[in-house]
């Protein structure tokens, strides 16, 4: 992965090995209205979240948490979705649930409105409204954070599968022993195996996956400024760094 296991994150050309590449139909591209640099997002922000759906073995009729809804959650609810998951939006910021549940998500909760025992409650009472499993649920864990992780493990029940997909530095504390009592299962993930990509880009080329509403481009002579933004937190989207001549 450039930039991360080798050098060349942000470079204008880098070489590569041809297995870890995967073709892109300009025609279909064209045909879908997208820009080849909007792809760019796939590398990760939605291939990680969908090596996840694949490994949690979402299906139809699945109740699905996505607790963090932005840069990879975001992607995360809409593949949950395309396969056949329903899927709970959980969040603390308005715009990101707003968004969301325009792209798939069936219902959307703040996290700084509810406990972690009124979100289950909620999601409970959706699942019966639905006629869905009140056990089994599929749960990632996309924020990243230590709060968003104790609030994902709080969300357990009878079966669940636990998915964590962010990442934190930092420690939780969290009672193991209830995978144990639920008997349910936790994974992780890191990454995506190429193999799996020409399968994530047709999602998106058949519009079952949306990458437009969620970034936005920036020339690459203005890195400084986009880092900048990033740190501040003033990004509402994932920037994009297109190369110019």
């Amino acid at each position: 992965m450039p930039g991360n296991d080798i050098h060349g994150g942000f470079a204008t050309h880098i070489i590569v090995p041809v297995q870890g590449l995967c073709e892109v139909d300009e025609a279909r591209l064209r045909i879908a209205h997208i820009d080849l640099a909007d792809l760019s997002v796939i590398a990760d922000a939605v291939t990680t979240p969908y090596q996840a759906v694949v490994q949690a073995g979402v299906t139809a009729g699945d109740l699905v948490v996505v607790n963090g809804v932005g840069g990879v959650g975001g992607y995360a609810a809409q593949i949950a979705n395309a396969f056949g998951g329903t899927v709970v939006a959980i969040d603390i910021d308005e715009d990101k649930l707003n968004a969301i549940v325009k792209q798939g998500a069936a219902l959307t909760l703040n996290a700084r409105q509810l406990t972690t025992r009124e979100l289950k409650t909620a999601i409970a009472g959706f699942a019966e409204d639905r006629g869905l499993r009140q056990y089994e649920w599929i749960i990632f864990e996309c924020s990243g954070t230590r709060v968003g992780q104790e609030t994902a493990f709080s969300l357990i029940n009878h079966g669940a599968t636990l998915c964590v997909v962010g990442f934190t530095m930092d420690k939780v504390e969290i009672r193991l022993s209830n995978l144990m009592a639920y008997h349910a299962r936790a994974l992780g993930n890191w990454g995506c195996p190429p193999e799996l990509y020409p399968k994530a880009l047709e999602l998106v080329l058949d519009g079952k996956i949306r990458v437009a509403p969620f970034v936005e481009k920036h020339p690459l002579n203005e890195i400084n400024q986009v880092f900048e933004a990033v740190h501040a937190g003033t990004l509402k989207r994932r920037a994009i760094l297109v190369p110019t001549n």
